[in-house]
């Protein structure tokens, strides 16, 4: 049974996840918009939900360490951010634009509502059929 509920809602759980995780560094990138030399933070989305959904179904490579100056993987499973492209360097070193990073907040908060409400209506089906 866990199993098919799994294969019902992983997708949901593990997008909710990683939009949660984005929302986050998204956030800290605003709020570090006036520290001097912060590079702003972000990952890929698409590549991370990949991955996540590869290493759920248990078809994930283990990654090894051949080299001590290798960077490990994130010990929570999450993806590692990466540097943001520079848009508009300023003068203090901080590449921390604001209407872009105020801009992938609003679509990835929008994007996470959307999953909310799809993972919703899921649970009602589900629980509908539970009933009969």
């Amino acid at each position: 049974m866990a199993g098919r509920l799994d294969e019902a809602l992983g997708f949901h759980e593990q997008a909710l996840r990683l939009r949660a995780q984005r929302q986050q560094l998204l956030a800290t990138n605003i709020a570090n918009a006036d520290t001097p030399n912060y590079k702003a933070q972000d990952f890929d989305f698409a590549q991370a939900m990949k991955a996540a959904m590869a290493g759920a179904a248990g078809n994930a490579q283990q990654l090894q360490r051949t080299h001590a100056a290798h960077q490990g993987l994130a010990s929570d499973g999450m993806p590692q951010a990466q540097p943001r492209a520079v848009v508009q360097a300023s003068r203090d070193g901080n590449t921390v634009d604001l209407d872009v990073e105020r801009s992938a907040f609003t679509e990835n908060a929008l994007r996470y509502e959307a999953g909310v409400t799809i993972l919703s209506s899921k649970l009602k089906g589900l629980s509908s059929v539970i009933q009969g």
